[in-house]
């Protein structure tokens, strides 16, 4: 019976849905010669590309391309020739865990193991629909071009070309980082008073940057390829802000704790407290809606958003940072 291919619709899938049993298993202790004898008695089906290798519990412990085992001195155990430690997924994960694995280590197929390290299935290749190959690939570019960066370009194309498709960017960057600079010296005399805000700056800063870039990636994986409409931006944005609010009170308290303890000052500690929880929520909004705008201004937003996210949330962060800094240590008495 032929397996059904999985598609796009199944990538949410639990792995366990889609193994197939077309394996073979050998013993560790087994020769090389009695390896092949036990390979002529087995039924080979198409899908065997690797043979695996089991303890005396039954654990995967290895893994045997067929090459391999040809190559091998007759006499020559099995442990001794297997690749070890082996490539697998646990039987709890999804289709494209199992999918990502495949093509990031370039293998054929990919052993399933239970909690005990005992082998469930396998999953290989053939077993996708082109679409699916085709839209992994093309999502680990979409890594690369989130910084402004597209994959192929460094392999393809002259170190000149490579300087101007990337330098536009970091521009971005630059111009950001003058401008935070610029603000910073408008606080200059508070950072003097208050030498807290300055300490825990940087920590500030990478937290915006962090959120944005998460919040950024999530939002591009469901922009892609799709016509979104409001109803569904709206509903994206109200979830984001939730999680934003979240991740702004744990990091907050965290951090805001630590200068505390630190310093033993409790307005300076409320104040990193605060601009941390600021930049954590900005940083995820701005996440969510410039690439959203981007897209809907019929731009492809996988390049362009990552360096304006990033500078736009270096930008609001530290004007949230000093502005309440500024506003509780000079104006609450």
């Amino acid at each position: 019976m032929t397996m059904q291919k999985i598609g796009t619709e199944n990538m949410a899938d639990p792995l366990a849905a889609h193994l197939h049993k077309d394996m073979v298993t050998l013993r560790e202790d087994l020769t090389a010669a009695d390896a092949l004898a036990q390979l002529r008695r087995t039924n080979l089906g198409e899908k065997i590309a690797y043979l695996y290798v089991l303890d005396s519990d039954d654990r995967l412990i290895g893994v045997l391309p067929v090459r391999r085992l040809l190559a091998g001195e007759p006499g020559t155990t099995i442990k001794a020739i297997m690749l070890s430690p082996v490539v697998s997924v646990p039987a709890s994960s999804s289709v494209l865990d199992a999918c990502e694995v495949l093509l990031n280590r370039r293998l054929l197929a990919l052993p399933v193991v239970d909690s005990a390290n005992k082998l469930q299935g396998v999953i290989d290749l053939s077993q996708f629909t082109d679409e699916v190959l085709t839209s992994t690939r093309r999502q680990r570019e979409n890594a690369f071009q989130l910084i402004g960066v597209h994959v192929a370009w460094g392999r393809r194309v002259s170190a000149w070309r490579s300087f101007r498709e990337r330098f536009p960017w970091l521009m971005c960057n630059m111009t950001s980082g003058i401008i935070c600079a610029l603000i910073a010296s408008r606080f200059e005399l508070l950072l003097s008073q208050f030498v807290l805000l300055a300490m825990f700056l940087t920590v500030v800063l990478a937290l915006g940057e962090s959120v944005s870039m998460q919040s950024m990636t999530i939002t591009l994986q469901g922009l892609l390829g799709r016509q979104t409409g409001w109803r569904q931006i709206l509903v994206s944005a109200r979830k984001e802000f939730i999680t934003s609010a979240l991740l702004a009170m744990a990091c907050g308290s965290i951090i805001g704790l630590t200068a505390l303890l630190w310093r033993g000052h409790l307005l300076p500690a409320l104040a990193v407290a605060g601009g941390i929880a600021l930049s954590v929520i900005t940083g995820c909004l701005l996440g969510v809606a410039i690439p959203t705008a981007i897209h809907k201004l019929k731009i492809d937003p996988k390049v362009a958003a990552g360096p304006i996210v990033l500078a736009s949330t270096d930008i609001a962060t530290l004007i949230f940072y000093f502005s309440m800094a500024r506003w509780l240590l000079t104006t609450v008495p």
